[in-house]
């Protein structure tokens, strides 16, 4: 796309399915490296990737080639299926419906990597549930509860 000039950075975030907390220590930097592959041949950069069992933090640059909601489905239904292909987890692995999706200008991204790279010590302190209902408000995303949390099982 010749004359096309933008700066787009999307931090995502999205959950296991019903929250159940089946990404382990032992194999989630490969998980990681499998999205990042993901991600990047479709043309973006991540540019920090980091999680707990339950879920998912990723901060990659956008190329306006494709649409948010192509890659998130892109990238939840091709590492669900890596994931299953693996047996990583005793039954079948999916992500949880939905996606949270927030955009940050340049300044912003060092303080957001620190925040990714810091989910282990973060979520010793605050719960998921509380760290994305934070994000949504402080973004000023209108949202209904009874839409963003499937009960954990």
């Amino acid at each position: 796309m010749a004359n096309t000039y933008t700066q787009i950075h999307i931090q995502a975030i999205f959950a296991v399915q019903n929250r159940q907390s089946l990404i382990k220590s032992d194999w989630e930097e490969e998980l990681y490296r499998y999205i990042t592959g993901i991600i990047q041949n479709n043309g973006h950069k991540v540019l920090q990737i980091n999680g707990m069992p339950d879920h998912i933090h990723i901060l990659f640059g956008m190329r306006p080639t494709q649409s948010l909601a192509d890659l998130m489905k892109e990238v939840k239904q091709n590492s669900s299926k890596w994931i299953n292909n693996k047996r990583m987890v005793p039954g079948r692995f999916s992500w949880q419906a939905g996606y949270g999706a927030f955009s940050y200008s340049k300044i912003q991204l060092p303080r957001v990597i620190r925040y990714i790279q810091n989910q282990k010590e973060h979520h010793k302190m605050e719960s998921f549930q509380e760290e994305y209902l934070k994000l949504l408000k402080v973004h000023e995303v209108e949202f209904d509860r009874q839409f963003i949390f499937q009960a954990p099982k």
